[in-house]
């Protein structure tokens, strides 16, 4: 297995934390499992990473330009299918999706390796842009980030972002129209190639009924309209299918549905509020403002109810309160948990079938506690839930894939007995790990206790079958292994 590059400057580090979740979000399409899709991601950020070096201390070009190149994304996202190629190569195709192992097989596939004159015309109108205006066009285009966000990324004025992000559009389809009639063509595709620069500028050309059934039948025409055409919506798909090639458009999918969540579905960018009217920007502000009210009151009177329960009752009262305490707080700041209680309650208020623990000091009664947050370290005794000849419910394999001073990179992948509509794990750090960024779910931490809820795109799962994602996060002195696994509330194995 390849080691990932060890971020070992400022630039490095933030090439891994702003690419990764990307990698491996292709990896995970190319791929007929999580564990494939993590090996075949780390092998593509490595090559990956030695191209992108390899290009900057190269030879320069004359007038002191270097080669171009892809952007960085785009180029490590070839770097999977570049790698994906390899192990078809090298009899490994059994680990990849049996779509991707058709296309590879295919003159499809070729096209990205054949003749630069030959090349998608969207992968070499991206190469002839400018590093910085290459960037700006993926990172808004394609990563679906909002412009605010791609500014600082990038270092720009976000005033000005909106306007640059349209020249660069445009200076991308000059280059698109000049790299299409430079591509050899058929006589036929010759004559269409003015008329169709000459609909795709504006917005209220209609095409011609001829133009129109010959793209019906034309690829390469077809591919030089999508890209020449910057009206309709229709870039980002063309971008996402020239330069990636198959599973282009899945990506472009799944990429912006990662945004929702990590943005909050419904929430509108800075381009959506330079749409709208000033009334309609602020109905939109109050009604998310009063929507974020309403959770924090809902929040508020439930611990309340919770911590003003008597305590007691059946077993079933005291599970009913575990799931309550496991939920996910939508509170970005939430209040400080009440504390919990540091001792279990003496024997006799148990019911008949429940063991306690044994401490060896006087029992106290305490109050209930009102979260879910575990102080209890992995190994320690626990009460006995159920019937311990039950079979787990889930099954949890934790994998550190990369760590480096002061951070590290992890994957969870739970196996669930049941079919699932939704998910929520939730898991303990005992050394003050603190997650900074995760990928194909959403986070939320509370002290040590972290909980990671499923996105739009993978709530379902199939009984017996997998879910996966995986985090970044900090560490300080010691990086022990999280413990206590939940799957929706139910407790989880950790498979050998």
């Amino acid at each position: 297995m390849p080691d990932l590059p060890t971020p070992q400057d400022a630039a490095e580090a933030a090439l891994f934390s702003e690419c990764w979740d990307a990698v491996l979000a292709y990896a995970d399409l190319c791929t007929s499992g999580s564990t494939a899709a993590a090996q075949l991601g780390r092998e593509a950020f490595a090559h990956g990473t030695r191209e992108a070096r390899a290009a900057e201390t190269g030879p320069v070009r004359s007038a002191g330009r270097r080669a171009a190149r892809l952007p960085r994304i785009p180029l490590l996202l070839t770097a999977v299918r570049t790698t994906a190629a390899a192990w078809e190569e090298e009899g490994q195709g059994h680990k990849l999706d049996p779509d991707l192992r058709l296309w590879l097989n295919s003159d499809k596939a070729d096209r990205y390796t054949g003749p630069p004159l030959t090349r998608p015309l969207a992968l070499r109108g991206l190469r002839d842009l400018q590093q910085a205006d290459a960037e700006l066009l993926w990172l808004a285009e394609v990563e679906a980030l909002p412009l605010s966000v791609v500014a600082r990324r990038l270092g720009l004025d976000p005033a000005t972002a909106a306007d640059e992000l349209q020249q660069v559009r445009t200076l991308f389809r000059d280059r698109c129209h000049r790299n299409h009639l430079d591509t050899p063509m058929d006589a036929r595709c010759r004559s269409y190639a003015r008329l169709l620069d000459a609909v795709t500028r504006s917005s209220a050309a209609d095409t011609p009924g001829d133009l129109s059934r010959h793209l019906a039948t034309c690829v390469q025409c077809a591919e030089a309209a999508a890209c020449l055409r910057l009206h309709g919506g229709g870039l980002p798909g063309a971008l996402a299918g020239g330069v990636i090639g198959w599973g282009g458009l899945a990506y472009l999918e799944r990429r912006r549905r990662a945004a929702e969540v990590r943005l909050g579905a419904g929430r509108p960018g800075p381009s959506d509020k330079a749409n709208d009217g000033p009334e309609d920007a602020e109905q939109k502000a109050r009604v998310a403002r009063n929507g974020l009210l309403v959770a924090a009151v809902l929040v508020s009177v439930l611990a309340l109810g919770v911590s003003m329960m008597p305590f007691g009752g059946s077993g079933d009262d005291l599970g009913a309160r575990g799931d309550v305490g496991r939920q996910p707080v939508a509170d970005p700041n939430p209040d400080p948990p009440l504390p919990s209680a540091p001792t279990l309650p003496p024997a006799t208020s148990k019911p008949a079938g429940k063991t306690t623990q044994d401490t060896g000091k006087s029992e106290k009664p305490s109050k209930p506690e009102s979260s879910d947050r575990h102080t209890e370290p992995q190994g320690t005794s626990s009460p006995t839930k159920g019937d311990e000849s039950e079979s787990p419910a889930c099954r949890v394999e934790y994998d550190l894939v990369n760590q480096w001073p002061d951070g590290f990179q992890a994957t969870v992948t739970v196996t669930s007995s049941k079919s699932l509509d939704s998910w929520r794990v939730s898991w303990s750090f005992r050394d003050g790990q603190h997650v900074g960024q995760m990928w194909d779910a959403a986070v939320s931490q509370d002290g040590s206790r972290v909980t990671a809820t499923a996105a739009d795109y993978n709530k379902s799962v199939p009984a017996g079958g997998d879910l996966a994602f995986g985090f970044l996060a900090s560490w300080r002195g010691k990086n022990s292994p999280p413990y206590d696994f939940t799957l929706n509330g139910q407790d989880c194995a950790k498979s050998s």
